[in-house]
């Protein structure tokens, strides 16, 4: 199961609005090599899943449906995905229960 917190469903929402991504869009989380510890994430809003993705849907997300590919699923059960704003900047935030470490930058992750 993969959670967003309240402020990451309110910039998703946001986003989502104004690509205008229909009903049957939502928010692709993936996991992709790279990064200096050897994975690291990735969000996009598309039109709608792909043949071989794993849908989630709960109420924790706020009704966002979320696009798994099954290479990804591995590696983000239990993830939180939150939104943060501060002086240095705003973006997403991942807190990743199986992830063993990662990079200072805190774009990668080691499992």
């Amino acid at each position: 199961m993969i959670f967003l917190t309240a402020k990451a469903v309110e910039e998703v929402k946001k986003f989502m609005a104004s690509e205008n991504i229909g009903a049957d869009g939502g928010l692709r989380v993936r996991v992709m090599p790279g990064g200096c510890s050897g994975f690291q994430y990735g969000l996009d809003v598309e039109d709608a899943p792909r043949e071989d993705d794993e849908i989630i849907v709960h109420d924790n997300n706020g009704g966002i449906r979320l696009f798994v590919d099954p290479f990804s699923g591995q590696y983000l059960e239990g993830v939180e995905i939150d939104y943060v704003s501060s002086v240095m900047g705003s973006g997403f935030t991942f807190k990743n229960p199986s992830a063993t470490g990662s990079c200072g930058c805190g774009t990668s992750f080691t499992v």
